[in-house]
């Protein structure tokens, strides 16, 4: 690898441990092109947390949009994940189009506007996980259409329901409600309960319809993986994690307001691993 590249594995190592060792499992030569995907992710996901407010965000993220539609201002070169991300786009013949709907569903997170509804939220996790799915399976499938948009539409609706219900701690603390308002106006959750730190019968509910709807999507991925190509297996190999995530998340004794859901690295390399071979059949 080259050093843009090296940098680029070490940014996802750090900003995104899950899918950082899920690409390690993957075959050797594609595995830089999935750190720059990755570690292209990741720097679009955290800019809320390096940025005082959301002007210079929005800014961050629209330096994002002017390269890859090649009108950036400044030489790319001199940032290695955007090197990275571009020789790798060049590479596999990514479609700029899904990395530009990347960045743009990502404005959301600089602002603490609720999440109007469960269709939205689903809107919202397509561009930017199932995104990230699907463009990872063409670099395995060397940059060939493998035709699994279906799959990865529902991979990436249950990795990131589950993810956000797992960070539901860190959002609140910042006011940031990623709990779909009807969801919550369905069983009677007032947000400033959230916000507050009070864990009440009817976030619990709410989030029990959530864990119930990530698994709606994971059986429908489990129908479509007879459509996923084998080569594209290791781009849906995270799911592999949500179920151990969901149990955890399910305990009666955590407080979801209070406490992150992590699996040690070691269970977390260990569900990788055994379904490394035969992702979707792990899932």
């Amino acid at each position: 690898m080259t050093s843009d590249f090296d940098h680029a594995a070490e940014t996802a190592r750090q900003y995104d441990r899950d899918r950082y060792l899920c690409a390690l499992l993957a075959p050797e030569t594609h595995r830089p092109a999935l750190m720059a995907l990755y570690a292209f992710n990741a720097e679009i996901a955290r800019v809320r947390d390096v940025v005082s407010e959301p002007l210079p965000g929005e800014v961050r993220l629209q330096w994002w949009r002017d390269l890859l539609e090649g009108t950036e201002h400044g030489a790319a070169a001199a940032n290695p994940v955007a090197n990275a991300l571009l020789q790798t786009i060049e590479t596999y013949a990514l479609p700029r189009h899904g990395l530009i709907a990347m960045t743009e569903a990502r404005i959301f997170d600089l602002y603490d506007d609720p999440m109007p509804g469960l269709n939205e939220l689903e809107g919202y996790a397509g561009e930017t996980v199932s995104g990230v799915i699907q463009l990872a399976c063409l670099i395995l499938n060397q940059g060939v259409d493998p035709r699994t948009s279906t799959a990865a539409g529902h991979a990436g609706v249950a990795y990131a329901l589950t993810g956000l219900m797992r960070s539901l701690p860190w959002h609140t603390s910042r006011r940031q409600m990623f709990l779909p308002a009807d969801v919550c106006e369905r069983h009677g959750l007032d947000p400033e309960t959230v916000f507050r730190g009070e864990t009440t019968p009817q976030l619990r509910a709410v989030l029990a319809e959530m864990r119930d709807h990530v698994r709606h999507h994971l059986n429908r991925v489990r129908g479509e993986s007879s459509n996923v190509p084998e080569s594209c297996g290791n781009a849906f190999l995270p799911l592999v994690l949500v179920e151990p995530y969901l149990k955890r998340l399910e305990q009666e004794t955590l407080d979801p307001l209070k406490q992150v859901v992590e699996l040690s690295q070691l269970k977390t390399q260990w569900h990788l691993w055994r379904g490394s071979r035969r992702a979707l059949a792990r899932i």
